[in-house]
């Protein structure tokens, strides 16, 4: 298992460990390889030393492409072992040219390397979304190379937890956001739909974003507390860059919706730890989004505000619709996303490795 990097509650870290996990118990021997790692219950050892432990072309690398990485490329243009390229999506670099030079530097890189991916024919290309796998068959990889399955995750362990609700804001109704603080998470648009909300009469309508913005993206969080301003909505908003376990499963326990506008998704995490614990979705229909969703949500072509502040109203006020909205998520989750199907469907994806 080779991975740029590992940390906590990271969505390509919680996919790696909870794979590797998964092929101990199938019987397989896993060895996971990174540059760096903090904060995991996982033995790393580093990748130069990959290549000494591969024994024979029945072996196996699974690496999680994330991001630009000439080692791995190279590794997997020489290697004999068998070939996984678990794809976790890149985000177009556009979306950060007015914020970070090094952003977009960093995601033209990585997005740079699909064509050669694609040229070395792996034994397996594995998407985490039909939308992931998109940029590998429009390549020309056969489709019979290609299979899909979700990310492994945390949702088990966030359902588990006994929430937390002291920190939390409230609000009527109570829009919830999960996700880094960046372009393509469209906060912005998030800004005009609570204002949209509260011009239509609902003074106590409140957004709690729960994601960290990095440092390298100052200039676009001085851009959201200027859209703030200007919308007269700094008190309606709470910027939770902090929020442990305990404070995201209250809040999805809290909140009348989970609002999600993203413009970019490779797979959206957030979407089924909502549809597990029985949150409403409203969102865009953009990139992973609505196969992630499926008919478990309120899907958008475009988040116009006034068309997002009255689904939300909608929501809060129809205990039908809401009620309907909570069963179909539960039940899309427990049918695709478990933990028991997604060890299921790795299996199932692995044998196309090993008729190669």
């Amino acid at each position: 298992m080779l991975v740029p990097g590992l940390a906590p509650h990271d969505a390509v870290s919680n996919d790696t460990l909870g794979m590797t996990r998964a092929l101990r118990a199938q019987g397989h021997e896993v060895v996971v390889f990174a540059p760096h790692a903090r904060g995991v219950d996982e033995p790393i050892r580093a990748p130069a030393e990959i290549e000494s432990w591969l024994q024979s072309p029945a072996d196996a690398i699974v690496y999680h492409y994330c991001v630009g990485w000439d080692f791995a490329l190279a590794l997997f243009g020489r290697t004999r072992a068998r070939r996984v390229l678990r794809y976790h999506n890149i985000t177009p670099p556009e979306f950060f040219a007015e914020w970070s030079d090094g952003y977009v530097a960093a995601c033209a890189e990585g997005r740079g390397q699909l064509d050669a991916y694609a040229a070395l024919n792996c034994e397996l290309y594995l998407g985490c979304s039909p939308y992931n796998l998109d940029d590998f068959l429009a390549r020309g990889v056969d489709p019979r190379r290609c299979a899909l399955l979700p990310p492994f995750h945390e949702v088990e362990q966030l359902r588990s937890l006994a929430p937390s609700a002291g920190r939390l804001p409230r609000g009527e109704p109570l829009l919830l956001m999960v996700g880094r603080l960046a372009p393509n998470k469209a906060h912005v648009d998030l800004i005009d739909a609570l204002a949209a909300l509260r011009a239509m009469g609902a003074d106590a309508a409140h957004l709690l974003s729960a994601g960290k913005l990095d440092p390298n993206l100052s200039r676009y969080g001085e851009a959201l507390e200027q859209h703030l301003h200007r919308r007269d909505v700094e008190d309606a908003v709470t910027l939770m860059q902090d929020a442990n376990g305990a404070e995201l499963r209250a809040a999805y326990e809290r909140a009348d919706a989970l609002v999600m506008l993203s413009r970019h998704e490779g797979f959206c995490v957030p979407l089924i730890e909502a549809m597990a614990l029985g949150t409403p979705v409203i969102a865009r229909a953009s990139s992973a989004i609505p196969w992630t969703l499926g008919e478990a949500g309120l899907l958008f072509d475009e988040a116009d505000p006034h068309t997002i502040a009255a689904a939300v109203l909608r929501v809060q006020r129809d205990a039908a619709l809401r009620e309907h909205l909570r069963a179909a998520g539960r039940a899309r989750y427990a049918s695709t996303f478990a933990p028991a199907v997604l060890e299921r469907d790795l299996a199932t994806a692995l044998t196309q490795v090993a008729a190669r």
